[in-house]
């Protein structure tokens, strides 16, 4: 069949509209669920095995592999091996009981910071939401930022590259991370398969260069005498040795990144066929294996190369400016292995330095329209991917301008936005264990928490820039998410209205003329307030005294929410109708029952109130954050927004 020809008088979209339009795919609506980068809906979301995933989240974890044995070196010196053994141990008794947890209790990807907001309801809950976004930020950034230069640190170290590129670090660095944004850009839909090249050749390279390293430490005992020697009698005895390396321990946290992620990219797990979206056993699982599996790995490559390159690189070459600074195996790599070697060895370091930054990006695309544009916090293209990743390039621009592209400045904000958010995780699985009695579980996952806590605040003494760097981001979400509250206060929150049988019946018991509904407050239930509301309604109408009116109630649960369903009851109390509705704002959810009624019945609703008293700036105040406040003029106001033509919009009458 052939296609009729195109109508010439038809408008065409300018180029505008067509930016616009590619800017906003993916663009769900009140009632969608975000579903991350790349993917329009569950349909369009290809599922994949644990262990593809897993490379996904390694990309982040395994990459720091790049520079967590320079950094551990340069912050523990000779005990660096020994507060490895810390930190694995924290990994395998702390961290990975915790996150296998959280993974059973948010299977969507929405990880602890979701635990801690259905213990925390109201305000509070939200608040907390915010400070945690606010850390999650620092530390999905940071990894981008931080990245991007070691792998620029990694090119531009190379023997083989030309001299004029030396201190060309942001420059570099900055072309990384517009790389990373572009392929965001693009879509991101083959993520995992690049993933899984990049991290199999990086982990067998690694393991390449840990055998030779292990074999050059056999081969030459003098080195070991030497190292050993300055353990013993630089700290004294091993009480004292054991102590400086639990001490030490929380500027290792770097080595703790990666279980955040880990969590995050669960939605892309393949589960069993049995599996439904309320209890996705297989999902859970293959979570649990990547956890476990990805965290098993790394573990066994800290051990081994914090004691390689503490014993075979000189100290002065990790110090700022040293060839082993922030690069400690790819120095090993050239030096035992050879240029041509360390060259690719260079490269796909590079390559995963790089793409860590993919990790932190879909973490974020993730978390974002999760929570902002749901709580009425974010504007409503905060749920489409191509506008964030714009936004969140931007911000790791002007990071990199400030931070120079400086590895070690931006190591604490990593380590800081890294353990609050595993703290927050062992806190929330603590008081979950204790919701469901589990005593031992609670007692042990407390023991864990407090780790975290006094790594956390160990590491925000030892390293207060990073706290500061992270209050800049809680700062910046709070106000902006505060800000689009107040500016989106007036849109309509309800993403579906539905009527039971008696409220239908209501309505179809008014065919003639304009239906009343008359607006009243749910702490006066006594039959002379709705009896007085009834007679206010009639004084500034037409209505015949013994009018049958409708009266409206809307019940305020949680102010602090935004986008909510809505269940209209019909009710009969001393005689009157009412229809009865539960939302966490008075005047939009009015607004949202009245549009619904008209849709309904055809019939055009008239809703009847009185004068708020009080002072206006207070009202306005109860409005933003208790859902009251100034209901009739707001109720209006919200309805005007909504229905820019004023003949279909229903009417509002005040006395």
């Amino acid at each position: 069949m052939s296609r009729p020809p195109a109508d010439p008088s038809a408008a065409r979209p300018g180029a505008g509209e067509n930016f616009r339009r590619w800017l906003l795919f993916g663009l769900q609506d009140a009632k969608g669920v975000h579903q991350g980068p790349g993917a329009v809906g569950d349909a369009h979301l290809k599922k994949h095995r644990w262990w593809q995933v897993m490379c996904l989240t390694g990309v982040d974890y395994f990459s720091t592999l790049g520079y967590q044995p320079a950094i551990a070196a340069l912050a523990a010196g000779v005990i660096s091996p020994l507060a490895t053994m810390v930190l694995v141990a924290v990994t395998l008794l702390g961290a990975l009981p915790v996150y296998r947890r959280v993974a059973g209790e948010s299977h969507r990807g929405e990880g602890s910071i979701a635990m801690l907001e259905r213990l925390l309801p109201r305000w509070g809950g939200k608040l907390l939401v915010l400070v945690l976004l606010g850390f999650a930020a620092t530390d999905f950034m940071i990894t981008m930022t931080l990245s991007a230069a070691d792998a620029t640190a990694h090119a531009i170290q190379n023997p083989l590259v030309p001299g004029w590129m030396q201190g060309q670090n942001v420059p570099v660095t900055l072309f990384f991370l517009a790389l990373l944004g572009a392929v965001f850009l693009r879509g991101f839909k083959e993520a995992i398969g690049v993933a899984v090249v990049l991290v199999g050749i990086y982990l067998a390279l690694n393991v390449v260069v840990v055998i030779t390293t292990i074999f050059e430490v056999f081969v030459h005992p003098v080195a070991v005498d030497n190292w050993w020697l300055a353990l013993t009698t630089q700290h004294g005895n091993w009480f004292m040795v054991v102590g400086i390396a639990l001490l030490v321990f929380p500027k290792l946290a770097l080595g703790l990144s990666g279980f955040e992620t880990g969590v995050a990219v669960m939605p892309q797990i393949k589960g069993r066929p049995g599996d439904t979206e309320e209890k996705p056993a297989g999902r859970i699982e293959g979570a649990r294996r990547l956890l476990t599996t990805a965290a098993v790995i790394m573990s066994a490559f800290l051990i081994t190369t914090s004691f390689t390159t503490v014993i075979l690189i000189p100290e002065q070459e990790f110090q700022p400016g040293g060839q082993a600074n922030g690069r400690a195996l790819a120095y090993l790599a050239h030096e035992y292995l050879g240029n041509g070697f360390g060259t690719v060895y260079d490269i796909s370091t590079i390559a995963i330095l790089w793409f860590a930054g993919a990790s932190a990006m879909a973490g974020l695309l993730n978390l974002v329209p999760r929570y902002l544009p749901r709580y009425g916090m974010a504007p409503g293209w905060a749920r489409a991917v191509r506008p964030l990743v714009l936004v969140f390039t931007a911000v790791g621009f002007l990071i990199t301008w400030l931070f120079d592209a400086d590895v070690d400045a931006q190591g604490g904000a990593y380590a800081t936005g890294v353990l609050v958010l595993m703290t927050s995780a062992a806190v929330a699985v603590t008081l979950s264990a204790r919701r469901g009695k589990q005593r031992k579980r609670t007692i042990g996952f407390g023991v864990i928490a407090v780790v975290f806590i006094y790594t956390t605040v160990a590491n925000i003494i030892e390293r207060p820039e990073g706290i500061r760097i992270a209050s800049f981001f809680i700062v910046g979400i709070i106000v902006i998410s505060l800000l689009s509250r107040i500016r989106r206060s007036f849109e309509l929150h309800a993403t579906h209205v539905h009527m039971d049988r008696q409220a239908l019946e209501f309505m179809s018991s008014n065919v003639d003329g304009p239906l009343a509904i008359i607006a009243h407050e749910p702490l006066r239930l006594s039959p002379e307030a709705y009896r007085d509301k009834l007679d206010s309604a009639i004084e500034v109408s037409h209505l015949p005294v013994d009018y049958q009116a409708l009266f409206l109630e809307v019940v305020v649960d949680d102010s602090s929410d935004f986008e909510t369903e809505l269940e209209v009851r019909g009710v009969t109390r001393h005689g009157y109708r009412i229809l009865e509705v539960h939302g966490p704002v008075v005047p939009n959810t009015i607004a949202s029952v009245l549009f619904h009624i008209r849709d309904v019945t055809g019939l055009m609703p008239h809703i009847y109130f009185r004068w708020t008293e009080g002072n206006p700036v207070t009202n306005l105040l109860r409005f933003l954050f208790l859902g009251e406040g100034e209901i009739a003029p707001v109720t209006r106001e919200v309805l005007r927004e909504a229905e820019p033509d004023v003949t279909r919009r229903p009417w509002v009458h005040v006395g």
